[in-house]
């Protein structure tokens, strides 16, 4: 008993404070519940998981809001039904009845084919947009609907719901291209509107997503 009153002494200032070595893993025991305002930083939560089967775009429309800073998209194995295709997305203000958020991009990608005959890293202007309400392409055109074939990857999106700035987001994947090479593809830009982002719609340039699924996290 002793020696926990000396450990215990020793974890309090001269004024009655708890030091910063008081806090450690082994200070607490069956600790059910975090109060509130002890939220730790940086945790992902996991809102929603769509899985494709034959479907001609996968929307989210609940859960973009105020709640989370920063959301982020999960794409695992997308598989194209139609070969040669791109993966695009769009936002929407109004919850998903319009997809056509003003937005300006960039786009560059590395490459390599399994042959091994040519490699590149490159910026792409055909597949940045600049004032746009068109679809942003998130891989390089041509990506391949053979079995094996498929895209994943991560994208950011940035305080959707801000009425004060502009919404940026981040996205890099790799996918494999109808000719058999590997892509690897960073896109980045921003909505250029003051209006809250509600709904995001992912959809292939022609045909259906075959299979795959999206996962949306809030990011605390």
């Amino acid at each position: 008993m002793g020696t926990i009153t000396r450990t215990f002494a020793n974890n309090i200032t001269t004024s009655g404070v708890f030091k910063p070595t008081a806090f450690n893993n082994a200070s607490f025991d069956n600790v059910t519940a975090v109060p509130s305002g002890a939220v730790e930083g940086g945790n992902m939560v996991l809102l929603s998981t769509q899985t494709a089967s034959s479907s001609a775009s996968i929307s989210f429309t609940s859960g973009i809001d105020s709640t989370y800073k920063e959301y982020m998209f999960i794409f695992n194995n997308i598989h194209p039904a139609t070969d040669s295709v791109d993966f695009t997305f769009n936002a929407s203000t109004d919850g998903g009845s319009n997809y056509n958020v003003i937005k300006t991009t960039t786009f560059f990608n590395a490459s390599h084919y399994e042959s091994d005959a040519s490699t590149e890293l490159a910026y792409k202007t055909g597949d940045d947009l600049a004032q746009s309400t068109s679809y942003q392409s998130l891989t390089r055109t041509n990506l391949g609907n053979d079995n094996d074939q498929s895209f994943s990857g991560i994208m950011h999106l940035f305080e959707p719901s801000s009425t004060t700035f502009v919404k940026h987001f981040m996205a890099v994947d790799n996918h494999s291209h109808g000719t058999d090479l590997s892509l690897n593809d960073y896109v980045a830009g921003y909505f250029n509107t003051t209006s809250a982002i509600n709904a995001i719609d992912f959809k292939m340039s022609s045909g259906n997503i075959d299979d795959g699924t999206i996962q949306m996290f809030g990011i605390l």
